[in-house]
C-alpha cells in the first residue's frame, strides 16, 4: 500500500491527505486473524498456574475478550498510522486564538526527563529533595517578578483550576474583613467560558459588564453595577479580542473604591511579558497558564500548570505548603498562618513546572520580551494581510491576536466562519478559533504567536485570502482530504456513541 502524493503548500506547509486510502487500509478487527500475536513472553522456571488457581472464579469472566488479533508488525503499523493522522505543534502552524499554541522547545522535555527531576518520589522529605524546592521557589520568584505580585502557589494543575483557587482566595479575604456578604463577581461578556464557570463553581453570582464601540470594558456599565455586594472583577488584559484594556487603571481603581479585588485571568500574559506588569495595573490576584505562556505542552486534557500570585495583603491565604527558603540558606515546606488548604495532591504537576522554568532560564528577561514583541508584531501583520477581506469588527491595534468576522462573506455568497476553518485544513494548517468571542457574527479568533515565520504567516494568509474568495456551498464540503469528513457535530454532541465498533456500526 503506498501513500498518494501529498501537496506542499507555500511556506513549507503541507496540504493534508489521506495517509493511506479508506478503502484499503482495514481496521484492526478486519486485520485479525485466529492464532497471531503482538506479544511474547520470556520463558521463565516458574510453574505455570491456572486463571482459576490465581484468581477467584467468582471474579472471572465466563468467556474470553474479544479483542483483535493481529500481529506485531500489523500492531506497530496500525498505531503509526494514527499518529500520522494527528496535526501537532511540530508540524505547521497551529493559530489557535487565545490558546497560545506555540512549539514546545525539546531542551524543556530533555530537563523534565533528567533523573534527579523525574526519579523523585513527592513524598519524599524535604531534606532530599533540596533541588526541586530550589528549583520550585527559584520559579515562583520570577513568576512574581514577571506580574508584579508578591507570593505564589505553583499548586494548581490548570488555569480553570488556577482561576478557582483565585476566587477561593478572594473569598478568604472577604470573610477574614468581615464581608463575607458579597456575592457578586464582575466578568465582560468577551471573557473566556472558564471564568463565569469558575465563579459560579467557587459560589458567586456572576455579573456581566459590556464591551463598548471600542471592544474595550464598558466603563459606564461598570460604574452602574459597582455596589457594596461586588467582591471583584476578572479581567484578561489584553482582553479576549486582542485589544488592550487602556482604562485598566481606572478600572482597578474603582473597583477597590467599591470594596472588591482586581483578579487577572493570565491567559494572555504572553502579549506584556516584559513590557508592563498586571500588579503594576493594579490587580491583586493573578493566575498564569504555564501550558500556554511558558510553552508548556498543551491541549489533550494536561497536565498543565496554573500557578496564582497575588498582593502582600492576600499571601496568607496561599494554598500550601509553599517552597521556602529558609534562614540557614536551605529549603522546607511552609504552609501559609491561615492558608485556604491544598488545591492540587502533593505539589502540583511538578514536571510541568520544570518545564517552564527551562523556559525562562532559556530566554532571560530580554528575551521574554522579545516573545511579546514578536507574538503582536505576527498578529498585527497577519491581521493586515486580511484587512479588506475579511470584516474586522474593531478597528484598533491588536496585539498579540485578533478577530476578524466572515459576516460579509457569509452575506454575499454563503461562506460561513466554520467552512473557512474546515477549508483551511485541507490546505495544512489547524483551523483558528471559531465563534468566539460570542460578542462577534461568525467570528475567526486568530493567534499566530511569536514562533511562526514570515513565510509560514504567508502561507497562511494566502490561505485564508484565496478561501475567502470560494463559494460557501462549495467550501461547505471541507475537509475533503482529511482521514475524516465533515461530522455532523449537532449529531454528535446529541447522540454520541464513544465505544464504536467497526464490526457492528458502519458508518451511514
Amino acid at each position: 500500500m503506498t501513500a498518494p502524493p501529498v501537496d506542499a503548500a507555500p511556506g513549507g506547509q503541507a496540504r493534508s491527505a489521506p495517509l493511506i486510502g479508506r478503502d484499503a487500509e482495514p481496521t484492526i478487527f478486519e486485520m485479525s486473524v485466529p492464532g497471531r500475536r503482538a506479544w511474547s513472553f520470556p520463558r521463565t522456571e516458574l510453574p505455570e498456574w491456572s486463571a482459576e488457581e490465581l484468581v477467584p472464579g467468582a471474579y472471572l469472566r465466563p468467556e474470553l475478550l474479544d479483542l483483535p488479533e493481529v500481529s506485531e508488525r500489523d500492531l506497530v503499523g496500525h498505531m503509526t498510522r494514527l499518529t500520522h493522522r494527528q496535526y501537532s505543534v511540530d508540524l505547521g502552524a497551529y493559530p489557535l486564538g487565545s490558546c497560545t499554541m506555540k512549539y514546545n522547545p525539546k531542551a524543556c522535555d530533555e530537563a523534565a526527563g533528567l533523573p534527579g527531576l523525574a526519579g523523585i518520589h513527592p513524598s519524599a522529605p524535604a531534606s532530599l529533595t533540596q533541588g526541586w524546592l530550589e528549583l520550585l521557589w527559584r520559579l515562583g520568584d520570577i513568576l512574581c517578578e514577571i506580574t508584579g505580585m508578591s507570593a505564589v502557589t505553583l499548586q494548581p494543575p490548570a488555569g480553570a483550576a488556577g482561576e478557582l483557587t483565585g476566587l477561593l482566595l478572594m473569598r478568604a479575604w472577604h470573610q477574614a474583613q468581615g464581608q463575607g456578604h458579597r456575592h457578586k463577581v464582575l466578568i465582560p461578556d468577551s471573557a473566556h467560558g472558564t471564568n463565569p464557570a469558575s465563579v459560579t463553581l467557587s459560589g458567586y453570582d456572576t455579573v456581566t459588564i459590556p464591551t463598548d464601540h471600542r471592544g474595550l470594558l464598558d466603563m459606564a456599565a461598570l460604574a452602574d453595577r459597582l455596589d457594596g455586594a461586588v467582591a471583584g472583577i476578572m479581567l484578561t488584559n489584553p482582553n479576549t479580542l486582542g485589544l488592550f484594556e487602556e482604562d485598566i487603571v481606572q478600572i482597578a481603581q474603582a473597583v477597590h473604591r467599591a470594596g472588591g479585588l482586581v483578579y487577572y485571568d493570565g491567559a494572555n500574559l504572553n502579549a506584556i511579558l516584559g513590557v508592563t506588569r498586571p500588579g503594576d495595573m493594579g490587580f491583586d490576584i493573578v493566575h498564569l497558564n504555564l501550558h500556554k505562556t511558558f510553552a508548556v505542552p498543551h491541549g489533550g486534557g494536561g497536565p498543565g500548570a496554573g500557578p496564582v500570585a497575588v498582593s502582600p495583603r492576600l499571601a496568607e491565604f496561599l494554598p500550601g505548603p509553599i517552597p521556602t527558603r529558609m534562614d540557614g540558606g536551605g529549603f522546607d515546606w511552609v504552609t501559609p498562618p491561615r492558608s485556604i488548604g491544598r488545591v492540587h495532591s502533593w505539589h502540583g504537576n511538578a514536571l510541568a513546572l520544570a518545564r517552564a522554568y527551562t523556559y525562562i532560564l532559556l530566554n532571560g528577561g530580554d528575551g521574554l520580551r522579545r516573545v511579546a514583541e514578536g507574538a503582536v508584531l505576527n498578529a498585527r501583520w497577519l491581521r493586515q494581510r486580511l484587512e479588506g477581506t475579511y470584516d474586522s469588527p474593531f478597528e484598533r491595534p491588536n496585539l498579540h491576536e485578533f478577530v476578524v468576522s466572515t459576516a460579509t462573506l457569509k452575506r454575499k455568497r454563503g461562506l460561513r466562519a466554520l467552512d473557512v476553518a474546515k477549508r483551511l485544513l485541507e490546505e495544512g494548517f489547524h483551523a483558528p478559533t471559531v465563534y468566539f468571542p460570542l460578542i462577534v457574527a461568525e467570528a475567526l479568533m486568530i493567534e499566530p504567536t511569536e514562533t511562526e515565520s514570515p513565510q509560514t504567516l504567508e502561507a497562511l494568509a494566502s490561505a485564508l485570502l484565496r478561501i475567502a474568495k470560494e463559494d460557501g456551498e462549495e467550501a461547505g464540503k471541507a475537509p475533503r482530504t482529511t482521514p475524516v469528513g465533515r461530522v455532523d457535530e449537532a449529531r454528535a454532541a446529541r447522540r454520541l456513541i464513544p465505544t464504536w465498533d467497526a464490526r457492528e456500526r458502519p458508518i451511514s
